[in-house]
């Protein structure tokens, strides 16, 4: 998986998105019958489907930016000071390094204990080498940003881990998925690479309010609860690909959710039930946009989710792909 490889280790805070745009807009050129770049920069590529009374428009949103940190703050003594761009668990990245958009690496430390800072960004630093507020602007200025380094690692059994599967497999499942759309179904498909998801799923309302969609599916990570942690559940990586039941930020569908696991039976896509009960996804600015929009999601399990060193499953992913496929390429009737 060269090109998921690829996507992970590519720099792309919120609302900094660029270079994530750049490798997926040349991955999918020429796949797509429309490919445009919005306002706020997302990357919207249409398919458009074979003729039908049936036809519904779908849109399908991954978003391609990850968490990090802004600079508040360069101290007298050349720390960098910091506020988060998405949730982020400070003990994740304490005494690791992070890497800015201009190249300059630094290492996370805390005011004091890190037990005490409580998950709070202020209370960290970042040491890029300088101990004058003098030489350290000349690498880093307040306002600029910086992400988290997590190299790309096969584990064993189909495992992967890497920093940023949040949501770089996402677009990868929707790149993937676009190449096998061939235009013959009965559907138009809008490809929604998001920006901004991380900081309140800003990218999908404005993308939704554009496309007016009749279905509306988020492709995003969801936390595995095999082994102890924060949360609890039933979501474990390597166990299929998730279906969204439960979404705090949405509620589903339930048609939608039915076809969905009716399509896993049919296909023989090998699923578990999803039921996400902290977080959100795309799917919630896609659900309130307009006049309201039916929708659904589907899921890849992550461990250690926001951190540089998240797991997951490559069956999981290809089971994603090829729900997205054939998924999009069902008729839909609605009842009135």
């Amino acid at each position: 998986m060269e090109l998921l490889k690829e996507l992970t280790q590519a720099w792309g805070i919120a609302g900094r998105e660029k270079s994530i745009r750049t490798i997926i807009k040349r991955e999918i050129e020429g796949l797509a019958d429309e490919i445009f770049t919005d306002p706020v920069g997302n990357l919207i590529a249409l398919k458009k489907g074979a003729d039908s009374q049936d036809k519904k428009k779908i849109m399908l949103s991954a978003h391609m930016d990850e968490i990090g940190f802004q600079v508040t703050k360069v101290e007298s003594d050349g720390r960098i000071r910091v506020c988060n761009v998405g949730f982020i668990w400070t003990s994740a990245i304490y005494n690791d390094k992070v890497i800015f958009q201009n190249g300059t690496i630094g290492v996370v430390g805390c005011q004091g204990p890190i037990e005490e800072a409580k998950n709070s960004a202020g209370q960290l630093y970042i040491d890029i080498g300088c101990t004058t507020k003098e030489d350290a602007e000349k690498y880093v200025k307040v306002g600029d940003y910086c992400g988290f380094i997590g190299s790309y690692y096969e584990l064993q059994n189909e495992k992967i881990t890497a920093k940023s599967f949040d949501n770089r497999v996402g677009c990868y499942v929707l790149i993937e998925a676009l190449k096998k759309n061939k235009g013959d179904g009965p559907n138009d498909v809008y490809y929604v690479f998001s920006v901004q998801e991380e900081i309140g799923c800003r990218g999908a309302a404005v993308a939704s309010e554009r496309i007016k969609p009749d279905i509306g599916i988020s492709v995003d990570v969801t936390p595995d609860h095999f082994y102890p942690s924060d949360l609890e559940g039933s979501n474990a990586v390597g166990e299929g690909v998730g279906v969204k039941l439960g979404d705090p930020s949405a509620m589903l569908d339930e048609y939608l959710v039915d076809e969905m696991l009716a399509c896993c039976e049919e296909n023989h896509i090998k699923y578990q039930r999803d039921v996400m009960d902290r977080g959100g996804t795309d799917a919630s600015s896609i659900n309130l946009s307009g006049c309201g929009v039916k929708v659904c999601g589907i899921s890849i399990v992550d461990r250690f989710p926001h951190s540089q060193s998240s797991i997951i499953s490559k069956e999981d992913v290809r089971g994603a792909i090829e729900l997205a496929d054939k998924y999009t390429k069902r008729v839909f009737h609605f009842e009135e």
